[in-house]
């Protein structure tokens, strides 16, 4: 029989505790060091590029991996393991290891996951750090997300597209769901969490969300009919303080919806054709890079969401216009308020640590300076009514400072240990003991002279060790001149060292007296903390109108440098922009070099869809982009990189740009292109702005000219008529505009000069009827030789080709098909009534059931 392993008493703490959080890395606090063991040591050895080692595990010879670092280096070793994707598992010394004999109480005081950190390090300060919460039921999902660092909790329902839709633009950092259930992989591309059944109970969840927001039912908060959302939100709550241990959730003051139907939808194609949020590599730049003229991390962080979740309101959007407007010309007035903005803390994280009660001296210390330039803010405003109210009225938080001032001092250290943090004449008995403190310099030196003189000890010196405390040290030469009295307690080789009853005692005070200051600053400090506390909704508040206030600077900032216009909004159907410019582009342009600005108009009733045609690199891309750019800045409520923008309100951006390959995923270019291209057809509207790069490049080119056409031929005939900018290498499409009334053909022009081509940049009307790839290849470097054989073959090619033999084809087709309605025939409505029709034998049928089955077929279209 096989002996049974023995483990060190510490191990089997260990394990006990381990077994609890099988899925996160534990730091088991030994002493002054965090320790790993196991496979945690080999994770926490190769994320931290520290030195992993063996401990003995017991008897036989046993041992374990073992990696640790040092208990103050957390801050730095902590936010690397969890941006490496790990949840980690904190376990502190619970009890004093000088007053315990054998083992010290330990537990987990703290789980940080990916989601869930208060941790500077851990998270970026002009971006949300959210937990997903998914709940599904059927093919519908109720989603809540939670910001525990800024105290945001947002909730919603929908179908696969709105959960996708949520995912792509909200980007979390954590997903949490029901283990038994099911979500999609598309989803999956952050850190997943299974929780338990119980978590996403209905009952549950309402119990725990009306007992946090002390309410007594969710209607206040406009959710009570939301039941999914409801769930989704519970289960946040279950994981923040049953598996997180995160107990302190007061900064968390209110449920947010988010109405799909108040904001202009982008897909996650969209975002990253368009560059929204993120570059496409690493080096580029992004729109929000770009318009990021923010001075505090809430407005950066609000520019962002309006970014992701652009507005479909005229007049909120005209709002946000005039108050940019009014920046524009109160130009003295807006770097006063920028100077103070600058100097605004994250006050959003810094209650979010007041409320979980991880708010260092230093960080009150930026609280408090917050407060004092939003009053100044405050003041700068009071002139300007129409500011005020298009804002609403920053909250009167003067009290509060005036408490902070009173209270603390002005440098204030990083922890609460160092001392120093309470101002004196707050407490007697604290100014009391600190003059004790102090004074003890002087109280040795004086004590020093006194005993030189009395007992003629030239060299005599007081000094300190953690041993002996206080001591007088006397050298040997001198060792018979010392006083009977004294207590003789080290002998040295060249002194002795001695104590005496007036030493021990000033020792006792002065250690005393430390001990007492550091447990009396805590205790007001605690009490600071309370107080602030009471004012945590206005603070929020008024971090959220400081927010606007900023992005409405930033905004006009960058209207004024980079000569932005003020866009015009309304409730028709189209885009007329003059001299529209990319933003992204026009940055990154060499020193010296202009952007070349295009005109553009779309509608739905003469020129809904434009084929863009013109040899690469010569700008069809960056003249698509630029249109839905412009767009998107409009609807956010900035001014725009164009000289005139009168823009009907979208409700929908479609893209299909660029080759984004999902190799990893085992699709190919053509596949992804496919998948993208349906998602746009299955979902467009008649507010929808479409772009559609190359569609069918990445087959045969008789399938592609094909697959392009019956594509545009589609969108022509869609009743919803959605606004198209079509580019193509397909010179074929041109003819189109022959047989569809609403589809223009429109040029990127270029200029050759003996042989060679320059790339004018400008859209102009008409057809481009070469594509010049042979010329760009030249460009590009290509060998001589190999560019003067692509000219042989070129010009072989067309001599020998039947001059429009595929078009003839498919306008034979079109012509013959022009009548019906390219939609209809993939109307599922129809091909039911089709199958109803064809299945009615007539030779059989009655007067009655002829009535009956006309009435069935009548609502089935809705009749």
């Amino acid at each position: 029989m096989a002996k049974a392993k023995k483990e060190t008493p510490l191990m089997q703490q260990y394990n006990s505790i381990k077994t609890k959080y099988p899925d996160a890395i534990l730091l088991f606090r030994v002493g002054d060091f965090y320790e790993t063991f196991g496979e945690d040591a080999i994770k926490t050895a190769q994320t931290l590029e520290i030195v992993l080692t063996k401990r003995n595990n017991g008897g036989d010879g046993q041992s374990i991996e073992l990696a640790g670092f040092p208990h103050h280096s957390i801050d730095s070793y902590l936010p690397k393991l969890v941006r490496a994707g790990y949840r980690v598992a904190i376990c502190d010394q619970l009890e004093d290891p000088k007053s315990v004999k054998g083992i010290v109480k330990r537990g987990v005081t703290e789980l940080v996951t990916p989601g869930v950190t208060f941790n500077d390090q851990v998270l970026s300060s002009k971006k949300n750090n959210f937990l997903l919460s998914v709940h599904r039921e059927k093919e519908r999902y109720g989603m809540a997300l939670v910001d525990i660092s800024t105290g945001e909790l947002l909730v919603t329902e929908g179908n696969m597209e709105k959960l996708l839709h949520i995912v792509h633009t909200f980007a979390p950092n954590e997903i949490i769901h029901q283990r038994t259930a099911k979500i999609p992989e598309q989803i999956k591309s952050c850190a997943v969490f299974k929780m338990e059944d119980w978590a996403f109970q209905y009952h549950y969840a309402y119990e725990k969300l009306t007992q946090h927001f002390q309410t007594n039912s969710l209607k206040g908060f406009g959710i009570e009919d939301k039941t999914l959302a409801i769930v989704a939100a519970g289960a946040i709550f279950a994981y923040l303080v049953e598996d997180t241990h995160h107990n302190l959730l007061s900064h968390i003051t209110k449920i947010e919806s988010i109405p799909q139907e108040d904001f202009l939808m982008m897909d996650g194609f969209t975002l990253r054709n368009l560059e929204i949020i993120s570059p496409t590599n690493k080096d580029g730049k992004s729109l929000l890079q770009v318009i990021d003229y923010t001075a505090t991390p809430m407005g950066g962080r609000l520019l962002r969401r309006r970014l992701i979740l652009p507005l479909k309101s005229v007049n909120e959007i005209n709002r946000r216009l005039s108050l940019i407007e009014f920046f524009n010309k109160e130009e003295s007035l807006k770097y006063q308020i920028q100077s103070l903005l600058r100097n605004i803390s994250d006050l959003d994280r810094l209650v979010g640590k007041l409320a979980a009660e991880k708010i260092s001296p230093k960080e009150i210390g930026y609280l408090r300076q917050s407060l004092v330039n939003i009053d100044q803010i405050k003041k700068l405003l009071h002139p300007h009514a129409e500011v005020l109210a298009w804002l609403t009225p920053l909250n009167n938080l003067d009290e509060l400072i005036k408490y902070l001032c009173e209270k603390l001092n002005e440098e204030l250290p990083v922890n609460i240990v160092k001392g120093s943090v309470i101002k004196t004449g707050v407490s007697k008995e604290l100014d009391r003991l600190r003059t004790l403190q102090s004074s003890g310099k002087q109280f040795l030196y004086d004590m020093c002279e006194r005993e030189i003189e009395r007992t003629g000890i030239p060299n005599l010196k007081i000094n300190f060790n953690n041993v002996f405390g206080y001591y007088i040290e006397v050298r040997n030469t001198h060792k018979d001149k010392v006083p009977q009295e004294w207590i003789r307690k080290q002998t040295l080789v060249s002194a002795e060292r001695y104590i005496t009853s007036e030493l021990k005692e000033y020792e006792d005070q002065i250690l005393g007296a430390e001990e007492k200051i550091s447990q009396i600053e805590y205790a007001l400090y605690q009490e600071v903390c309370g107080y602030v506390m009471v004012f945590l909704d206005q603070i929020q508040e008024n971090a959220h109108i400081i927010a606007q206030m900023d992005v409405a600077v930033g905004l006009s900032d960058l209207a004024l440098s980079e000569g932005y216009t003020k866009p015009i909004l309304n409730e028709g159907y189209a885009i007329q922009l003059k001299e529209a410019r990319h933003p992204i582009i026009e940055k990154t342009l060499p020193l010296g070099e202009k952007y070349i600005p295009n005109d553009m108009f779309l509608d739905r009733k003469s020129q809904q869809i434009i084929m863009v045609t013109g040899p690469n690199m010569a700008g069809k891309s960056a003249i698509l982009r630029q249109t839905a750019i412009v767009c998107l800045l409009a609807q956010i409520g900035s001014f725009v990189p164009a000289k005139y923008a009168e823009i009907g309100v979208l409700d929908k951006i479609f893209t299909r740009v660029g080759a984004s390959d999902n190799i990893s995923a085992g699709e190919s270019t053509f596949m992804v292109e496919m998948n993208e291209a349906a998602n746009i057809l299955n979902n467009i509207s008649d507010r929808s702005l479409i772009l559609l790069d190359e569609i069918g490049r990445g087959t045969s080119t008789y399938d592609g000219v094909s697959i392009a056409w019956a594509i545009a031929e589609y969108l022509h005939q869609h009743p919803t008529k959605p606004k198209t900018l079509f580019a193509t290498h397909y010179h074929e499409l041109n003819e189109m505009t022959l047989s569809f009334e609403r589809i223009k053909n429109f040029h990127v022009s270029i200029k050759e000069s003996k042989g060679n081509i320059i790339f004018l940049r400008k859209l102009l009307s008409g057809g481009s009827e070469h594509s010049f790839g042979i010329h760009v290849a030249k460009l590009a470097g290509m060998p001589s030789k190999v560019v003067n054989r692509a000219n042989e073959i070129l010009k072989t090619l067309e001599g020998t080709r039947q001059k429009n033999s595929t078009l003839d084809k498919i306008k034979k087709v079109t012509e013959e098909n022009i009548q019906l309605s390219f939609f209809q025939l993939d109307d599922p409505v129809l091909e039911n009534i089709r199958e109803e029709l064809l299945k009615i034998d007539i030779n059989t049928l009655t007067p009655i059931e002829a009535m009956m089955k006309l009435n069935a077929i009548k609502k089935m279209i809705g009749g």
